[in-house]
């Protein structure tokens, strides 16, 4: 019988999709892709494979998660498997370079960015920015990972020279333009199937991790845990009767890049201009902040599946 396979790494991030599968009725198994042994001459079974690995996966401990899961979704896809988030997604998911490029392919606004592999270059790269304030981050990351906030080239030197650097995981870090809101918020558009479902207002005015789970694995008051209730309501709320014109080049975007699920995280500077700086292929949902609107993106991704379903 043909089943939903959910391709993942972390189970706190995928039981809230598991309860919405089991409230429909739905056929599925869970492929914990952390380690695994996979024999490239067998045939994959019937049915339909979510892929929610994340790009910060390497936080857990699961360094290796993304290049297993990229041979699993090889395989899938040679065999004709029907795969949400396939091969192109996993690659935007796992470095922003590739994400930007992506963009500006489609004609959508990224913030002046430079790659870097080396702490020399990475001072170069500020040099090279001109401008008197600056973020770097992480081209692998999640969670806001590696996001600093930057006055001077010097202050980055001495963060670079310091105990407290921290290198990323594929060496490139992203000095970038920051851009600077007039109010101190983000706005995460959500998308399934690749169609828009909402904005999420994200209030930023005490950082950069903006994890919208019920529950994750950052240590920090913005990852709203269920004995975290007081700032959740603040710190998330989803926008009604909010499609700005710019969402009809996010769809586009996410069609010649054959992703199905996923968040595209912007923000709009003094002059109204929006600039997207992040897709994020294993999108999570709060819970509280949906249930004020009546809208629920797990429940959406899991008829979604069973739609697919029935077309495997």
């Amino acid at each position: 019988m043909s089943k939903i396979y959910v391709l993942h790494e972390n189970s706190e991030w995928t039981i809230h999709l598991q309860h919405r599968l089991d409230e429909l009725g739905l056929p599925y198994e869970l492929w914990h892709l952390d380690q695994g042994l996979l024999d490239l001459s067998s045939e994959p079974p019937q049915g339909v494979f979510y892929n929610r690995i994340s790009a910060s996966s390497h936080t857990r401990d699961h360094r290796y998660a993304p290049e297993f899961t990229q041979a699993v979704i090889a395989w899938l896809e040679r065999h004709d498997r029907i795969v949400i988030n396939g091969t192109s997604a996993l690659r935007l998911e796992v470095s922003k370079v590739n994400q930007y490029m992506a963009l500006n392919k489609s004609g959508i606004e990224t913030p002046k960015t430079f790659a870097a592999v080396g702490k020399k270059q990475i001072i170069e790269a500020a040099n090279l920015l001109h401008m008197p304030s600056f973020i770097t981050k992480h081209n692998r990351a999640g969670k806001g990972q590696g996001v600093q906030l930057f006055h001077s080239v010097q202050a980055l030197q001495d963060y670079i020279d310091g105990p407290n650097f921290d290198p990323p995981v594929d060496g490139i870090t992203l000095i970038q333009q920051y851009i600077e809101s007039p109010q101190p918020f983000i706005i995460r558009h959500e998308f399934i199937a690749g169609k828009f479902l909402y904005g999420v207002k994200v209030d930023t005015s005490q950082g950069f991790e903006l994890c919208p789970a019920d529950a994750c694995s950052i240590e920090d008051m913005f990852c709203p845990s269920d004995d975290v209730k007081t700032s959740v309501k603040a710190q998330f709320e989803i926008l009604e009767n909010y499609r700005p014109a710019f969402i009809d080049s996010y769809e586009r975007f996410l069609k010649d890049n054959n992703i199905q699920i996923a968040a595209i995280e912007a923000i709009q500077d003094s002059n109204g201009i929006s600039y997207a700086y992040d897709v994020n292929t294993n999108t999570n949902y709060n819970a509280d902040a949906e249930k004020i609107v009546g809208q629920f993106g797990m429940l959406e991704i899991a008829n979604y599946l069973a739609v697919k379903l029935q077309d495997s």
